[in-house]
């Protein structure tokens, strides 16, 4: 009779734990039974299993603590589910690291946010770069105190992630292709109310071969970001993306003035386009012209520095739009023209934009110019800064208090090129891409 019992007991516990076998070619990351498989780093905050269930505990006064396991992955599928309570902050890395070489052996990498309504499913770089996908307006349904299905894609340079179903990640990057996959338990400092409470997973399952079977089809119904410098994905290809900029040579562009030598002063450099200050190499121009499109620069300028990407560039010189770039604290035309219409971001000396309040300062930030017809506008790391139509009223009496007032047909004409302009300062460009309109 006893040996019956415990023959019923076991098949009891077989039927409740995760069976990686009924999912052909997946494999099982928590077994539902133990830990095995997975070393703690970091905090010393709480893992059990309860019930099937792998559970982290939220614990006073430890750090971020991680559940990470012991291989290593590159391209797979990921899914797995998890249940957050009320105020929990949480995530789980994919291929992330741990050397002491870095930062005495912090935990770093992607993370597949878990907390809020409007960032869960996004993706974190943990202890390095910040967010790199984090699009709050994407609709998602996250259940607070639920049961939440997640999928990751990771294949190659391209990270996708679903949410229930609903995608909630389109990331191009390349800083990791392989690494532990780990779960997280978030630092709760001396928030002594969070004290126990818990996130909770299930279901963790990794599929490493045959992807192509597996993988989902493109996503459109949301947003691409691309960190890779000077590299366009597919879909932008698809979209009619091109760089303007190839990040190793001069090709397509030209200078300016042909008495000129851009080399003296344009120089790449690992994969960015340095002007030289002080070298007198002067502006440079695309060898084509654009009428309508979309720009997207990635600008960083130095203390102090002045430059500015023009555009509608033709038979007036250097002469043309501007979208400024300047150091507003430290160099004197931020104080110039009227109405601080020579600051970061502004139609330079036409009209003003708050540009600077939106970057980081001597850090790396994206100026975006879309043009169609006469309509126009500035953004920057992805908000509006500025717009204006040309050719009416208005634009005519906005030129006839700026310092083109005398210049004939400004900004008129057909399309022109864009420029980069050398103003004596070292400022620094890559990812150049423009989409004709």
């Amino acid at each position: 009779m006893k040996k019956l019992i415990l023959l019923a007991a076991f098949a009891v516990c077989v039927m409740c734990a995760p069976r990686a076998q009924e999912r052909e070619g997946w494999t099982a990351l928590f077994n539902g039974r133990s830990l095995n498989g997975w070393t703690k780093l970091g905090g010393k905050a709480q893992y059990k299993v309860e019930k099937g269930e792998l559970v982290g505990v939220c614990t006073f006064g430890q750090p971020n603590t991680f559940l990470a396991t012991k291989a290593e992955y590159g391209d797979f599928i990921l899914e797995y589910e998890f249940k957050a309570d009320e105020g929990v902050n949480s995530g789980v890395q994919l291929r992330s690291h741990s050397d002491k070489a870095y930062r005495n052996g912090v935990v770093y990498g992607y993370q597949c946010e878990i907390d809020s309504p409007t960032t869960t499913a996004s993706i974190y770089d943990e202890q390095r770069r910040g967010w790199l996908y984090n699009e709050p307006k994407i609709e998602r349904d996250f259940r607070r105190g639920e049961w939440n299905k997640v999928r990751v894609e990771a294949v190659g340079n391209h990270i996708r992630v679903w949410l229930n179903g609903k995608p909630t990640v389109d990331l191009i990057d390349d800083a990791d292709l392989k690494g532990f996959i780990a779960l997280q338990v978030h630092e709760i400092g001396d928030n002594k109310e969070m004290m126990g409470r818990t996130i909770r997973w299930r279901n963790i399952f990794i599929k490493t071969t045959d992807l192509e079977k597996e993988l989902s089809p493109e996503i459109s119904t949301i947003p691409q970001a691309n960190h890779i410098a000077n590299y366009l994905s597919k879909r932008e290809a698809e979209a009619g993306w091109k760089l303007l900029w190839n990040g190793e040579d001069m090709k397509g562009w030209k200078s300016l003035d042909p008495n000129k030598d851009m080399k003296r002063g344009w120089v790449p450099t690992d994969g960015v386009l340095v002007i030289k200050p002080g070298s007198g190499a002067g502006d440079i121009i695309t060898e084509q012209k654009y009428r309508n499109f979309e720009l997207s620069i990635d600008f960083q300028i130095t203390k102090g520095a002045n430059s500015g990407i023009k555009y509608f560039i033709s038979e007036n010189g250097s002469i043309g739009c501007e979208f400024q770039l300047l150091d507003d604290d430290n160099h004197p035309d931020a104080k110039m023209g009227f109405n601080n219409n020579r600051r970061l971001g502004s139609l330079y000396d036409i009209i003003p934009a708050k540009g600077w309040a939106n970057v980081d300062h001597y850090g790396w930030n994206t100026a975006r110019i879309v043009v169609k017809g006469n309509k126009v506008e500035h953004w920057v790391n992805g908000k509006k800064i500025l717009s204006y139509e040309k050719g009416n009223q208005m634009w005519d009496a906005l030129i006839s208090h700026s310092k083109f007032a005398q210049v004939k047909n400004f900004a008129g004409g057909d399309g022109g090129h864009i420029l980069l302009q050398d103003h004596n300062d070292e400022v620094h460009f890559r990812n150049l891409k423009i989409r004709e309109l």
